[in-house]
Formats: C-alpha cells, sequence, structure tokens
C-alpha cells in the first residue's frame, strides 16, 4: 500500500478573467476541506465517510456549484444532484432533482446504504429524504445574489450550456483512498445555469461523473453532455484495467482521447495513494494531499 490519499475539486473551466480575491477565497476552502479530509484520514476514518465528510463541508459554503451555492434553473429555482461511490464492492447511491435537501451528498448516502436502490430523483428521492429525517430548508435557502445575477447574464447570452462567458461556479467532488487501499468518490452539483428544469447532468450518473472500484476513485467536473458521452470516470478505470496503464497514464490518456471536442477536467487517485488530475480547460480549482506529506492547491 501506499498511504491514504485525497483528492478535492471545485469545478472545471475557471474563467480567466475571475477577481483575484475569488480565486484566493476558492483555494482557501478547498485547503480547508483537504485538511479536514487528513484529520480523518490520520484518524483511521475510512474512505467511504471522509468523501462524504468533505463534500459536505464544500455543500454548505455556498462558493461553488452545490448544496448552498448551487447554480438556478431557467425558472429561477434549483435542483441538485450528488452520488457517492464506495470502491471494494461497488456500491453507490445517488440523488437528482433535490429542491430542499441541505446536504445532497448525505442523501446520496443513505441511498446507497438503507434503501434497495442506487438512485432516487425527483419527489420520490424528497420523500425517502423526508421519511430519513434528513434536514431540509426551503429553497430559498440555495438562491444566493452572485447566482441570480448569474442567471440574468446566462439568459441575456441565451446560454443554457458550459460556456465561458457565463462566469458560474463549479461543481464539487472528493475522491479519497484510504491506508487499507480502500477507494471512494463523491460529487455534488447544482448543474448548469439557466438548465431546464429536470434536466440531469453527468454527475450523479455512475460512471460518467463519478466512479470508485478497487482500482481507483474517481470525480469529474465540467461539460456535463461530453462527460455522459464518454462515461469519462469509468473511463479512468477501464483504461488501467484493460491496457494496464497506472493512474497518470490513465487521467491523461481519457482526457485527450474521450472527450472529443468536450471540456472537462478530473480529479483520481489509485489504491496505491498515486493522486493524479485532468483538464482540458482554461483552469481547475482543485487540491491533494499524501500521507508522505505532499499538499498542493492550484487552479491553473
Amino acid at each position: 500500500m501506499g498511504g491514504w490519499a485525497i483528492a478535492v475539486h471545485g469545478g472545471a473551466g475557471v474563467d480567466p478573467n475571475l477577481p483575484k480575491e475569488r480565486q484566493e477565497e476558492g483555494m482557501r476552502l478547498l485547503g480547508r476541506c483537504v485538511d479536514v479530509g487528513i484529520s480523518a484520514l490520520r484518524s483511521n476514518i475510512p474512505a467511504i465517510d471522509v468523501v462524504e465528510l468533505v463534500v459536505r463541508e464544500l455543500e454548505t459554503d455556498p462558493l461553488f456549484n452545490s448544496g448552498r451555492g448551487s447554480v438556478l434553473t431557467e425558472n429561477g429555482t434549483v435542483e441538485m444532484e450528488a452520488i457517492i461511490m464506495d470502491g471494494p464492492k461497488r456500491r453507490c447511491g445517488a440523488v437528482s432533482g433535490l429542491t430542499t435537501v441541505k446536504n445532497p451528498i448525505s442523501l446520496a448516502r443513505l441511498v446507497m446504504d438503507k434503501s434497495p436502490h442506487s438512485y432516487l430523483a425527483f419527489s420520490g428521492a424528497e420523500e425517502f429524504a423526508e421519511k430519513q429525517g434528513v434536514e431540509l430548508v426551503d429553497n430559498e435557502y440555495f438562491i444566493t445574489e452572485n447566482n441570480v445575477a448569474m442567471l440574468k447574464l446566462a439568459k441575456e447570452a441565451n446560454s443554457i450550456v458550459f460556456d465561458y462567458r457565463i462566469p458560474a461556479p463549479g461543481t464539487v467532488g472528493c475522491a479519497v483512498v484510504d491506508k487499507e487501499g480502500r477507494c471512494a468518490a463523491a460529487t455534488s452539483t447544482g448543474g448548469l445555469m439557466n438548465k431546464m428544469r429536470g434536466r440531469i447532468g453527468d454527475s450523479p450518473l455512475i460512471g460518467c461523473g463519478t466512479y470508485a472500484c478497487e482500482l481507483c476513485g474517481v470525480s469529474c467536473t465540467g461539460e456535463g453532455e461530453a462527460i455522459i458521452r464518454s462515461t469519462l470516470a469509468r473511463e479512468v478505470a477501464a483504461v488501467m484495467e484493460y491496457k494496464g496503464l497506472n493512474l497518470h497514464e490513465a487521467v491523461d490518456f481519457v482526457i485527450r482521447n474521450r472527450l472529443d471536442e468536450g471540456k472537462a477536467g478530473l480529479i483520481a487517485l489509485s489504491k496505491k495513494g498515486e493522486v493524479a488530475c485532468g483538464f482540458n480547460t482554461t483552469g481547475m480549482f482543485r487540491g491533494c494531499a499524501t500521507e508522505d506529506g505532499f499538499m498542493e492547491v492550484g487552479i491553473w
């Protein structure tokens, strides 16, 4: 075993003109979340619990596009998505269309642990949340002034897709391997700014925006439709398994060869404690740390 490792992201496709203070704010948040993960891993908390813990932290802060900071639909409401996946037995739970669940990632965990299913959406997911007693809030809790302003920009630009003209915040994700070599991954998002109601993106789709198995854990971010078409997260594991590539080679291969003209990025780690990230966008908010003392937070 190569020891524990953690990676987090706050979205790919960073606006090159993003104010310096916003860049620093994002890196501070990611650094804090990496520290939360490090503390948990040093306390021998399993990988699956660490990814939930870290993503909850990201969902609670309005800076990125998840939970409190989720972007808005064309109607000015929030529809959130999340997924969590446990590598050893490929157990997973996913949710979509959430409007009142304060921490979507924890509802996804409950789908995995407390239901016979892998994926619940919209009213069914909300009903399950009520039965499980998770914390619920009014939809207005998620609607921030920044996202109201960004929705206005999106409508003026007639944009409903991943578009550099619209400086929307990014999806969040976390991948972890613990000292036992168990991998896990989790992703949470509000989706696309100005999206149609009912749209489901890549993040909660198993093998597309998120995947974990005995070899690796992966969380993606970026242009959801391109990530879906390429089953990007699973592809990292597949080329490791079937082509014999190491983690860094696998990440480089899928970013170069599987996105067609799509724009995206991902974080990944292996059961050996290796960490890798890749993106073909202008940048990606990201941070990582390993048991041997390496730590890095960056954008470009």
